[in-house]
């Protein structure tokens, strides 16, 4: 840890919100670590060491609490890392734990050697990366015991352990108490058969209504619907065994708990991780609301409540679906753009039965798209323009070929010059999708019709100008003038 001794137990005896996920506290007198915000009794300053992480804690013997359970922490933000790299794979590795995917084809997407990235994980997290994973899975595993009714087996099965036997073994010999004690211990809500929820952290202020609301005018019909200030949509995902799996997720905001729920049909237990992965994207749980606040809130000297603290991107649960609404957007209306897209979930999708009203289709994935024989008489007949209908193919076909992505880059100003190099798409469209899919912190559209209505005494050219002073956090910047108007 680069801070001292002094000021993280100063945090830490604070019980400070800003720290949470940042580091870990390991107490040395009952081997057990905790978030920075735990509420058990204060340890001694002397009995107290930290960790960047709760790989490096449990690698270095400590359980976790049950108290402030460090599996519901928020990650750490994109511009945190020293390494983007490292960071990047951390975050593969969160979103893969329940699978076999292996971090050596991840290197390759990120255009560098399983050495490399090895090497840069260590430095970053002070743990190797099958460390790292071995923890994600634990603390999965630990998080559904404790939130969900799911049989031992199944939890094991979902947090990526090979077997029963191994799950146990290994969770015994890390936490000094097996899955079933666990359970025992855990406080028993009303047993659900065809849900399970779970909880994941995040660091307050958190301005859940507004992130709703731009959500809410753009949610696909058939796919998304935002009610009762909840977020809900239809799921389509590849498993371990690549086969596809189809179900629904319902996401809401408990603000006295400083954490989003999350309640998925049983039918995605086998895809679990990559759920949980695609929601913190689209909720933006590893914002630091305090260090963006502190470039940003200079933007209120411009006119008064510009800039609103805990404002969050809206990212994206499907990347090629957002890119695709955000491509149909071009120079037409929201409202527009939103029907459209229903249009060709409707008639490219896959039909699904939910439950729920108003959630019947998948949104159609790239292969669907890129399988299209005559994409522009199909998308012709929905309302489509050729040549946007056209932009969406290419961006498919380049898709599929592994010459753009879109979710895990390492580099998005170098995707977005691949994304502008399609006829079709322009600077506003690929700083757009690099906003959401990306989780690029630092997109500013200065040609937002949106962003001059919010600043009008500004010429496009000292737009720019004064976004720079927003740097790294331009997006957010985006995003807090558009709710401005």
């Amino acid at each position: 840890m680069k801070e001292t001794h002094d000021s993280l137990y100063a945090a830490f005896k604070a019980k400070d919100t800003r720290f949470d996920g940042r580091f870990f506290v390991g107490i040395l007198s009952t081997k057990i670590y905790c978030r920075p915000v735990c509420r058990a009794k204060q340890a001694k300053k002397e009995n107290c060491i930290f960790f960047s992480s709760a790989a490096q804690a449990e690698a270095a013997g400590f359980r976790p609490c049950i108290l402030c359970r460090p599996e519901l922490a928020p990650g750490n933000a994109l511009i945190d890392a020293h390494s983007v790299i490292a960071h990047k794979a951390a975050i593969f590795l969160e979103e893969n734990c329940g699978s076999s995917q292996k971090l050596s084809e991840f290197a390759k997407k990120l255009g560098c050697t399983d050495r490399h990235l090895r090497r840069v994980f260590i430095e970053e997290y002070q743990v190797s990366p099958i460390q790292y994973l071995q923890t994600c899975r634990l603390l999965l595993a630990k998080k559904l015991l404790t939130d969900t009714n799911l049989s031992i087996l199944n939890v094991a099965m979902a947090a990526g352990f090979g077997s029963l036997r191994r799950f146990n073994d290994l969770f015994q010999k890390q936490y000094k108490i097996s899955p079933t004690s666990l359970r025992k211990k855990a406080v028993k809500g009303e047993k659900h058969t065809t849900e399970i929820t779970v909880g994941m952290g995040y660091r307050p202020p958190y301005q859940w209504e507004r992130l709703l609301n731009f959500l809410s005018v753009r949610a696909i019909p058939g796919v998304e619907i935002v009610k009762n200030k909840s977020y809900m949509r239809t799921v389509r995902i590849t498993d371990n065994h690549k086969k596809e799996v189809y179900g629904w997720i319902c996401v809401s905001n408990h603000s006295e708990k400083n954490s989003i729920e999350v309640t998925l049909s049983d039918t995605l237990l086998s895809v679990l991780s990559q759920v949980l992965a695609r929601v913190r994207l689209l909720f933006d749980l590893y914002c630091n609301p305090y260090e963006i606040n502190e470039t940003l809130k200079s933007m209120n000297d411009i006119f008064q409540d510009i800039w609103v603290a805990g404002t969050r991107i809206p990212g994206c649960f499907e990347p090629f679906e957002t890119a695709v609404r955000a491509i149909l957007g071009q120079q037409i209306s929201v409202k527009t753009a939103t029907a459209l897209s229903g249009k060709i979930a409707q008639k490219c999708g896959k039909a699904i039965v939910t439950g729920i009203e108003g959630l019947t289709h998948t949104f159609p994935t790239v292969e669907d798209i890129a399988g299209l024989d005559n994409i522009e008489e199909y998308f012709g007949k929905l309302g489509v323009m050729k040549y946007r209908a056209k932009c969406i193919f290419e961006l498919a076909q380049m898709l599929i070929h592994g010459n753009i992505v879109l979710n895990q880059c390492v580099n998005p100003e170098e995707e977005i010059k691949k994304l502008l190099q399609i006829k079709g798409i322009g600077n506003w469209t690929a700083k757009y999708i690099a906003m959401r899919t990306m989780g690029w912190t630092d997109a500013f559209l200065e040609t937002d019709a949106g962003i001059k209505k919010a600043l009008p005494d500004y010429s496009e050219k000292e737009l720019l100008k004064l976004s720079e002073n927003w740097s790294p956090w331009r997006s957010y910047a985006t995003i807090s003038l558009w709710n401005s108007l």
